[in-house]
């Protein structure tokens, strides 16, 4: 990376206001709705979808950084089976303000693996990556010379972690059922007054 795209990145990441790296659970909420119609589109056309502003090589980076935080387990699956990279696409076009905070956070990783291995975030191997990120995800722990690094973690982690849970794969996930018809009331389930410590009857 030139010395004028570092200036460049750095000016991005210290500019972006605090408020660009705080989500909100509304309007987590509408870019998960928006993400997912738009993630049922193309596979209903057939068609990969398009984000509207990553570049193609920010997309690659995003798409590997979610699954970072969130991979595939026995449980459910990743970030990006989940469409957090759609939902993130879309909660940048829907908020302005918080597109240099991200579009700096993507270039500050290119330029920290660049600096040590000369290598991208994408083509760095998995235990390169694990290193920088070793070094941000950590936020008492991490030294001040990566303080634009962790503060931009933090956020990716955020709103990772806001993109998954309120997708139809993180809502399984977590177990929830919604408002489901019980017709009729039988008590408190067994195993969650086994987990609270208590027997059937104990808890009325």
């Amino acid at each position: 990376m030139t010395e004028l795209n570092r200036r460049t990145m750095l000016r991005m990441m210290t500019a972006a206001p605090v408020a660009a790296l705080v989500w909100t659970e509304t309007e987590a909420e509408v870019a998960a709705q928006a993400a997912g119609a738009a993630r049922q589109t193309a596979q209903r056309t057939a068609t990969a979808f398009k984000p509207k502003f990553f570049t193609a090589h920010q997309w690659a980076t995003v798409s590997m950084l979610s699954d970072i935080i969130i991979p595939t387990d026995d449980r459910s699956g990743s970030a990006t089976d989940a469409g957090v990279p759609e939902f993130m696409d879309f909660m940048m076009v829907d908020q302005p303000a918080r597109q240099s905070a991200m579009r700096g956070g993507l270039a500050w990783l290119d330029r920290e693996c660049n600096k040590r291995f000369d290598k991208t975030f994408v083509a760095a191997t998995d235990a390169q990556r694990k290193e920088v990120l070793d070094e941000i995800s950590w936020p008492r722990r991490a030294k001040p010379e990566v303080a634009a690094g962790v503060a931009f973690f933090n956020s990716f982690r955020d709103l990772t972690a806001s993109g998954f849970f309120s997708s139809k794969v993180g809502v399984q996930d977590l177990g929830y059922i919604g408002n489901t018809f019980v017709p009729k009331w039988t008590g408190c389930p067994e195993p969650v007054l086994k987990k609270l410590g208590l027997t059937p009857g104990s808890a009325d």
